[in-house]
């Protein structure tokens, strides 16, 4: 699909409906029979599909919305974020985990906007960076073996272990946080966590990533390139630009930092290339196996993320950029497919832990969430800026 079939195919009033229903769906999905909710030792019950809990599944919905708002200016989207932020407030926030953290980019953003209407807000974006920054003996984030973001969430310690999706969800918030309140080491610390995450999650043979590594026993577990794991590199090497811009190693392209992270994702976005399913423009939950289903959050994630790369101008080669945006654009026409009436984003795979077979991720149940529903939104959204964007 060309990206002059794909501004056809979705025109101006077509996304905003779309996206519409999406946002609908968002604030309305429900767990109507409990299957999917999580309940912890202490007694809560956390919803990971309704729109009123405090899960990675909302944040990443939040910044999704905070995009829709920045790129369209939506008073909704923007109000949306306000409210949810307030709602969990007056509950009294949450417990703090690799997962929770993700609320803290879309926080950051607003904060940053109206700085003097949202005085609240900065107390919450101190005390929780100075929650990662801190150590476990201080009441801080556990830190693995040369310390690494110990993905911990409400459940589990998952002690020693690093995945993929703790950049997305801890460290662009960690970087952003650093960005607006002018904390220099908050961003040096998250740029050695891209730095460390690619150390043990890159795949050198295949470009593809890991799910997770654990430095207890060293190995990456099932060895899966699962997709939405996949999807949050896709997306969080551009945004980290954008976050940190006029960084000095990131705003030079040539810089070491920046060439190493931009290397990464070329290399990633080259290995997705074949294995795109050509039926549907969708990728498989297991990235290299055919024989597991085709996934629609993860699609939108690489779809905006290939998206992200080319408006920030992060691809240079000509035939790399006409490649990269034939796959985005292959992807949200797939994605878009999977969008029903009601807004659904179909073919969404549940949250996923770490599996130790591939088994596990061929099997994880297909159920609409929050992420699917933003994943869509962002990959509409970045469609749309892209176009209007003076290097589209």
């Amino acid at each position: 699909m060309t990206s002059d079939s794909a501004a056809a195919a979705l025109s101006s009033s077509a996304a905003a409906s779309l996206v519409d229903k999406l946002i609908h769906k968002l604030l309305h999905n429900e767990d109507a029979d409990g299957k999917f909710l999580l309940p912890l030792e202490d007694g809560r019950v956390i919803d990971t599909k309704g729109w009123n809990g405090w899960e990675w599944t909302h944040g990443v919905a939040l910044y999704a919305l905070f995009e829709h708002h920045e790129l369209t200016s939506s008073r909704t989207s923007l109000a949306i974020i306000h409210d949810w932020f307030a709602a969990r407030r007056k509950e009294g926030g949450t417990t703090k985990n690799i997962n929770t953290m993700a609320a803290l980019l879309s926080l950051a953003f607003v904060y940053e906007r109206d700085p003097d209407s949202h005085t609240e807000y900065k107390d919450w974006l101190v005390e929780w960076a100075e929650w990662v920054m801190a150590d476990a003996v201080n009441g801080g984030l556990p830190k693995t073996q040369e310390g690494g973001f110990q993905h911990i969430t409400y459940d589990s310690e998952n002690k020693g272990q690093l995945w993929d999706d703790t950049l997305m969800m801890t460290v662009l918030p960690l970087a952003k946080i650093g960005k607006v309140l002018g904390v220099q080491r908050y961003i040096e610390e998250a740029k050695y966590q891209f730095l460390l995450h690619i150390k043990y999650l890159y795949d050198a043979v295949t470009g593809l990533w890991f799910h997770g590594w654990t430095f207890e026993g060293r190995h990456h577990f099932a060895g899966a390139h699962w997709a939405r794991g996949n999807c949050w590199i896709t997306l969080a090497i551009p945004l980290f630009f954008h976050i940190l811009g006029d960084d000095q190693d990131l705003a030079d392209h040539a810089s070491p930092l920046s060439k190493h992270l931009i290397g990464t994702l070329e290399a990633q976005l080259d290995a997705l290339l074949p294995l795109q399913d050509p039926a549907t423009g969708l990728f498989h939950t297991l990235l290299k196996y055919k024989d597991s289903y085709v996934e629609s959050s993860a699609s939108a994630g690489f779809a905006a993320g290939a998206l992200l790369a080319l408006r920030f101008g992060l691809i240079k080669d000509a035939d790399k950029q006409r490649k990269y945006r034939a796959l985005a654009d292959a992807a949200l026409k797939g994605v878009v497919d999977m969008i029903a009436e009601d807004g659904e984003l179909q073919q969404t795979s549940f949250g996923t832990a770490m599996g130790h077979d591939l088994d596990f991720y061929r099997n994880i149940p297909i159920t609409p969430m929050p992420y699917g529903q933003a994943l869509a939104l962002l990959a509409i959204v970045e469609h749309m800026a892209l176009d209007a964007s003076p290097r589209a």
